[in-house]
């Protein structure tokens, strides 16, 4: 596989993109982005998939983890994304307590990513629990994509962010998950935190596309966090996450840089700064010439 050529059209990656990619055992790539630069960024890179993902709550807005990002704040995020995006498929996550009240609740929130937000698909953490909702939230003709394994808005039942489907017992849940999501009709599953023996597995199994993060190089596709590979996330990064630029260095150089030519008055220089024209700087000469002789005359007029 390449990449399309320079100067040759992207055709627009959907639903039935992602399907395709599968059968033709051609990978798909995903990365987040939460606003309109990083999302034109990866779309303009021919990413297949970006995905506004509920970790913005921590990369994007400083939170411990994905628990407290709001739906309405969420939505914020979509729509600056969909205006960088016009190639790649959008996808919104649901944050936590967007689904988990009521399936009336569920199909409302993700209607006002679609109609609102512009997003083309929703993303539902949780596996054979959730396909009843996720059947409905398709009956409402959005499609949803799943997400197992290490669910981040799971953190409190998991006590942290550990790798899931260990244990025999644990492989065999996940494959229901797995299958479960994939009989509702789920467009792609998002596989996180699993040994990639048992990605391989899932992935082998259904007939939906998945999308790996930290499961391995056999699932179908791979997503990773935007700030992660540009080491944005001023942590140590998880084992699966492969760094591809230092931004942080970038960005601190260029700024400790901008400090030093305003403390050191080198910044702006003569040629990034507005001029008058010859006619104007004359005129504004001589009217400042008369002022000064005003105020003289006033002056000894004051003395005398």
């Amino acid at each position: 596989m390449s990449l399309t050529p320079i100067g040759v059209p992207r055709h627009k990656i959907t639903v039935a993109s992602l399907k395709e990619k599968k059968l033709q055992h051609e990978p798909i790539s995903c990365l987040t982005a939460y606003d309109y630069s990083s999302a034109r960024l990866v779309d303009e890179a021919d990413i297949d998939i970006v995905l506004v993902g509920d970790s913005l709550a921590m990369t994007m807005l400083g939170h411990e983890n994905t628990l407290s990002l709001t739906v309405d704040e969420m939505l914020h995020h979509v729509k600056a994304a969909r205006r960088g995006t016009s190639k790649a498929l959008l996808i919104a996550d649901m944050p936590y307590g967007s689904f988990h009240v009521s399936s009336e609740d569920a199909v409302r929130n993700a209607t006002r990513f679609v109609k609102e937000g512009g997003a083309e698909m929703v993303k539902v953490e949780g596996g054979d629990k959730r396909a009843d909702l996720i059947r409905r939230i398709i009956d409402a003709e959005i499609p949803v994509a799943g997400h197992i394994g290490l669910t981040p808005q799971s953190v409190n039942r998991m006590g942290g962010f550990k790798v899931q489907g260990k244990s025999l017992s644990d492989i065999e849940q996940l494959m229901r998950d797995a299958t479960a999501l994939d009989r509702a009709g789920v467009a792609c599953i998002f596989l996180e935190g699993i040994p990639r023996e048992v990605a391989e597995m899932v992935t082998n199994e259904v007939a939906a596309p998945t999308i790996g993060i930290g499961a391995g190089p056999g699932c179908d596709g791979q997503v990773l966090v935007f700030h992660d590979i540009l080491n944005l996330t001023f942590g140590a990064p998880a084992k699966f996450v492969r760094r591809y630029g230092d931004a942080a260095a970038e960005i601190t150089h260029a700024v400790q840089a901008y400090r030093a030519d305003v403390t050191s008055r080198k910044y702006p220089a003569d040629g990034e700064s507005y001029h008058l024209s010859a006619e104007t700087k004359r005129a504004l000469e001589l009217l400042l010439e008369r002022k000064r002789a005003m105020r003289g005359r006033r002056q000894i007029t004051a003395v005398e």
